[in-house]
């Protein structure tokens, strides 16, 4: 083959998709395996991997800009900032870079086995200030995606009357809440749970220690509660939390669905 025709063939071929060459760093994937495990503060970043701010801060504006990461303020230290995976749209980018690559490849990567396929009996507490809304919503939708093999409930640190729109929100999407009560976490100390799941970043900052060895992980989610207006003004943000726990949760327990499978290989093995 000549030397013409070799370099013509070179040239025909893309670069790497930007999500590869982000993803691809060692630092940034290291933030982003962080990240996927729970939402962090910068300070937490550089602890876990272990570098100055200065270097992990400028990697995250990298998976900022390259929409793969964004963050929120604190909610209970205005000075801090929660950074947090875009799960979805990850999953997105590498459907796409599946493609790139083999047309193939894009329906392989997009694919997954369906939640509840697989899932072994799990519990989880999530958690918020008031109970009022974000950890009510969470409890009833990770029932209803699981069908029940996940044992959730909810508790908050200032417990609060449930909040309509949160019923309402959840009527929608069948899921009954009115008659549930609010509950402080102090119920729930003596029991033994595989996941405490923090949603409010306040919350996060006086939870107490659970019985056994649950792994703790923190979602910030904002308080549509705390939203100003009328009831009819802030549904919308009740629509956009409970579309955020939706999303979610639908990957926690794709989660837990691995962890089991993974168990189940190694206790044949």
């Amino acid at each position: 083959m000549s030397h013409s025709v070799i370099a013509t063939a070179q040239a025909d071929i893309p670069s790497a998709p930007r999500f590869l060459r982000l993803a691809g760093h060692p630092l940034r994937w290291r933030l982003l395996s962080e990240l996927a495990r729970s939402d962090r503060r910068v300070g937490e970043l550089c602890e876990l991997a272990g570098q100055r701010q200065s270097l992990v801060s400028y990697h995250l504006r990298q998976l900022r800009d390259g929409g793969v990461v964004s963050a929120r303020r604190s909610l209970a230290d205005g000075r801090d900032t929660y950074y947090m995976l875009e799960l979805g749209r990850c999953g997105e980018l590498l459907v796409n870079a599946g493609a790139s690559l083999h047309p193939g490849l894009a329906s392989a990567v997009g694919s997954h086995p369906g939640r509840g396929r697989g899932l072994a009996q799990a519990s989880a507490l999530f958690l918020c200030t008031g109970n009022s809304a974000r950890s009510q919503m969470a409890e009833a939708l990770a029932e209803q995606q699981s069908a029940g093999v996940l044992r959730a409930a909810s508790a908050g640190s200032h417990p609060k009357p449930l909040h309509p729109n949160a019923v309402r929100v959840m009527r929608e999407r069948g899921i009954e809440l009115a008659g549930r009560r609010s509950k402080h976490l102090s119920e729930f100390t003596g029991r033994r749970f595989d996941y405490v799941i923090s949603l409010c970043d306040r919350v996060r900052e006086v939870c107490p220690e659970f019985t056994g060895t649950p792994q703790a992980i923190h979602w910030s989610v904002r308080d549509p509660a705390g939203e100003p207006g009328t009831d009819d003004e802030t549904l919308p943000a009740f629509e956009r939390t409970a579309a955020e726990l939706e999303m979610r949760i639908g990957f926690l327990l794709e989660a837990i669905e691995h962890t089991t499978d993974s168990q189940e290989v190694i206790e044949r093995a």
